[in-house]
């Protein structure tokens, strides 16, 4: 017996009509979602059954509620073709990426289309169930929705996940995000939750909309006010056996302290030398001030601009990618990457002049030459990697909706 949505059916044997009709249904669903609207002449094409099959199909999801037509198709000869296309209200998701001074949540239909964003401050919030049931009622609301649309909800943020159950280990920018966090929202949401890695979020959002589109292996480094590193691996995030894989600014460097245990690193490890409070430092030893890292970056870069070889923001650069470098070409040593993604708010604000500078650092200071690029991917890739991710879980829930009990 299959446990399935609460109770259990029996196992369809191979090749009966009702399996058939289940695996015709799951295949017209999923190219709905994946391509949008489409007549029943695509269907049939992209699926290789009868038309008259697919007219069937059409007509089993629409009684589910499922699909639905949305407008005609003009065509040649004849009568325009329907057009058929997911019922956007079949499922909600929402995703959110949750800092220590803000937290930002989505929410869009299962086609993924958005149909709300908030921001919230949570104000030095020591209970994190109530600030993320907070935001996401909120955010529901904007929808017109109530919280129980949702089919599934995840959150990214940094820190250690534990990689067995998903809990938070670790996490030393929001102290209140601890192991029993993830059980107290799924019982208050009602609902699926995950809890994600921020970094390794942002890389699988550019692994589906930036540079690294369609790539199964890559390595995504975060710039930031903290340091991450996603590695992905024929299509999948190494996530380590205690899910600290990728935690770089604990990474022991020439030039700074040592890491002493799970102390916060800003002054010791890689972070010691690029992260944000060190980008901070450096930029203003070179005489450019900013509000955050990124902003440091900026005047650097517009400095650059002004002056591209003589200036301080030449030399800044050079010294910024200098210290990013050692990190990568320690990572370089162990993985050898064929391509590197530069993210985070300060790769975005370095952009090529950073990269460029990397790829030619890196050679110097390791065998690996890879190539190193900026994101590109547009927004908050947090977050809509989070979409993303609920997207999946929602969709296969959907999917799995249309297992048949009996012929």
């Amino acid at each position: 017996m299959t446990a399935y949505a609460g109770g259990e059916v029996p196992r369809q044997k191979p090749g009966t009509p009702s399996l058939l009709r289940e695996l015709n249904d799951r295949a017209a669903l999923e190219l709905l979602l994946a391509e949008g609207p489409l007549t029943r002449a695509q269907l049939s094409e992209s699926t290789g059954v009868s038309k008259v099959t697919v007219s069937q199909m059409l007509a089993r999801l629409e009684d589910r509620g499922l699909v639905m037509i949305v407008g005609e198709q003009a065509g040649g000869r004849g009568p325009n073709a329907a057009l058929y296309s997911v019922v956007r209200s079949s499922a909600y998701v929402a995703g959110l990426y949750v800092e220590s001074d803000l937290v930002t949540a989505a929410v869009a239909d299962v086609t993924g289309q958005r149909v709300a964003d908030v921001s919230v401050n949570p104000n030095g919030a020591d209970d994190p169930v109530r600030m993320i049931r907070d935001a996401l009622g909120r955010a529901c609301e904007s929808a017109g929705l109530d919280l129980s649309a949702l089919s599934a909800v995840v959150i990214g943020s940094p820190g250690v996940l534990d990689p067995q159950t998903g809990a938070p280990r670790l996490a030393v920018n929001l102290p209140t995000w601890q192991e029993g966090v993830l059980d107290a929202l799924r019982e208050v949401l009602h609902t699926p939750v995950v809890i994600e890695n921020d970094v390794n979020l942002a890389a699988m959002a550019e692994r589906t909309d930036g540079v690294a589109a369609g790539l199964d292996d890559f390595a995504f480094v975060w710039l930031g006010t903290g340091l991450g590193l996603a590695t992905v691996i024929n299509g999948q995030v190494l996530r380590g056996v205690g899910g600290a894989a990728g935690e770089i600014g604990w990474m022991p460097v020439p030039g700074a302290p040592l890491p002493a245990g799970n102390e916060h690193p800003s002054k010791t490890g890689l972070q010691a030398l690029a992260g944000g409070l060190a980008v901070q430092t450096l930029a203003a030893e070179y005489g450019f001030a900013g509000a955050t890292p990124a902003d440091a970056v900026t005047a650097a870069l517009a400095d650059l601009a002004r002056t591209p070889e003589s200036g301080n923001g030449a030399a800044f650069m050079d010294e910024l990618a200098h210290r990013v470098s050692i990190g990568i070409a320690a990572v370089c040593v162990v993985l050898d990457p064929g391509l590197v993604v530069l993210g985070g708010t300060v790769g975005h604000a370095g952009g090529a002049e950073l990269a460029a500078r990397v790829a030619a650092e890196v050679p110097r200071l390791c065998l690996a030459r890879p190539t190193v690029v900026p994101t590109s991917v547009p927004g908050e890739p947090v977050l809509l990697g989070a979409m993303q991710a609920a997207l999946a879980h929602a969709r296969a829930r959907l999917l799995g909706s249309l297992s048949t009990v009996s012929d």
